[in-house]
């Protein structure tokens, strides 16, 4: 099946696109919902979207050679319950823009990969607009036991870095560190805090550098330090992304 990939830059849409290639299936090419191009802020603090290193995203098209499309977003969320129906200016709305885009340059397009875990709210949303679309969504993570699929992922390679930190435990310190780096950290902070070990809980995010089906990898030249909100217990720091490049692996 040819599939069109939704990439957040996050090690969760990396690794479901790994599996799609697993399971015998085509990406043709990527998708990505970024904030306005006349935003100061790398975070929209969406309920669907991570946009956090969103800067970087263009590189791993350029490391997977495959086109990407885009698509700007407000963050904003009209509907908030669990389930979700068509409603006008809700950044719902912004994906079946971007997936309609998509079939129309590519036809034959018949599913989406979608690094979905653990939030229901992102997986009906998606799913509404795959069902819109005729799409079938393929979300080889869902329901994963998040302390066996982080080993997974550091496992096969999966050279992802912290970008944001929002979790008791988590500082600075841990911004730009990999998964590997982080594993036994996150373990003893889900027996402390119940840190959900994969960030489903919003604990962190991540940004991708290399994988087993990158042609090349990520390297961050330039990042500055945000500090998004300065609480005692669990700040809020992110990196932006200012300068990057891909080079041979």
């Amino acid at each position: 099946m040819q599939v069109v990939a939704l990439v957040s830059g996050g090690k969760d849409s990396t690794y479901n696109m790994v599996k799609c290639v697993e399971n015998g299936h085509e990406i043709v090419a990527l998708a990505h919902i970024h904030p306005p191009k006349t935003s100061e802020k790398d975070e929209l603090d969406s309920f669907m979207y991570q946009t956090v290193g969103s800067s970087g995203v263009s590189l791993i098209a350029e490391c997977l050679s495959l086109p990407i499309y885009l698509q700007e977003t407000q963050g904003t969320a009209i509907t908030q319950t669990l389930d979700y129906q068509q409603t006008e200016n809700d950044e719902t709305e912004d994906l079946f823009k971007l997936l309609s885009t998509v079939k129309d340059n590519h036809p034959d397009v018949k599913g989406v990969s979608v690094g979905a875990i653990f939030s229901r709210y992102q997986s009906n949303r998606v799913q509404n607009v795959c069902d819109r679309l005729g799409l079938t969504m393929l979300a080889y993570l869902w329901q994963r036991d998040q302390k066996e699929l982080l080993h997974e992922m550091v496992e096969n390679k999966i050279d992802a870095v912290l970008i944001k930190v929002a979790a008791m435990g988590l500082g600075e310190q841990d911004l730009g560190k990999s998964l590997a780096q982080m594993e036994e950290k996150l373990l003893k902070l889900d027996e402390k805090y119940g840190v959900h070990v994969c960030g489903e809980g919003g604990e962190f995010e991540t940004f991708t550098l290399d994988s087993p089906i990158y042609k090349r990898k990520i390297v961050l030249d330039e990042v500055d330090v945000v500090v998004h909100s300065d609480d005692a217990f669990s700040p809020v720091l992110y990196l932006s992304i200012k300068k990057a490049h891909t080079e041979p692996k």
